[in-house]
C-alpha cells in the first residue's frame, strides 16, 4: 500500500468530478444494489489511470447523459471495496484500472487495462459517452 498522502491526489481527481468513494465493501454493495445505473471506476496509482483513464472519466462526466451513480475503489488502497466490486465484473479477470457499468446490479459494459493502456483520454471519454447513451438511458426512455 502507498501513503495516503501519495494517493489522496489520485483520488481527488475523481472525486471532484462527481464520483463518490466507496472504500468499504459495504458502500459498494449499497451502491450497486440500487435500481438503475451504476458505474464502478476501479482507480489506479499506475500511470495509464493518471494520464489516460482519469482524464478521460472527466470528461465523460460533462456528458447530458451519466449514470445514475458512480463510484470509485483505489485499488491496493481499498482492498474489500476492490474485491467487492470485481465480484460484480463477471467473465472479467481483475485488472486495474477498469471500468464497468452495472444496472439493476448486472454488468452491461466493461472497460479493462487493455482497453485503457491503448487508448488516449480522448478515445476513453468517448467510448465512455456511447456506453452512456446505450446503457444510462432511463427504462422508460428506451
Amino acid at each position: 500500500m502507498y501513503p495516503e498522502m501519495m494517493v489522496a491526489p489520485m483520488r481527488q481527481e475523481l472525486t471532484s468530478a462527481g464520483i463518490a468513494e466507496a472504500r468499504t465493501a459495504a458502500e459498494v454493495e449499497s451502491a450497486i444494489a440500487q435500481k438503475g445505473t451504476t458505474m464502478v471506476v476501479v482507480n489506479s496509482i499506475c500511470g495509464c489511470a493518471a494520464g489516460r483513464m482519469r482524464p478521460g472519466i472527466r470528461a465523460a462526466m460533462q456528458h447530458s447523459v451519466r449514470p445514475d451513480r458512480t463510484i470509485t475503489v483505489f485499488a491496493g488502497q481499498d482492498r474489500e471495496a476492490t474485491d467487492s466490486a470485481r465480484r460484480h465484473f463477471t467473465g472479467y479477470q481483475p485488472t486495474s484500472p477498469s471500468i464497468g457499468i452495472l444496472r439493476d446490479g448486472q454488468l452491461v459494459y466493461m472497460m479493462q487495462r487493455s482497453d485503457i493502456e491503448g487508448s488516449g483520454p480522448e478515445a476513453i471519454a468517448a467510448n465512455l459517452k456511447n456506453a452512456f447513451e446505450k446503457h444510462c438511458v432511463a427504462a422508460a426512455a428506451r
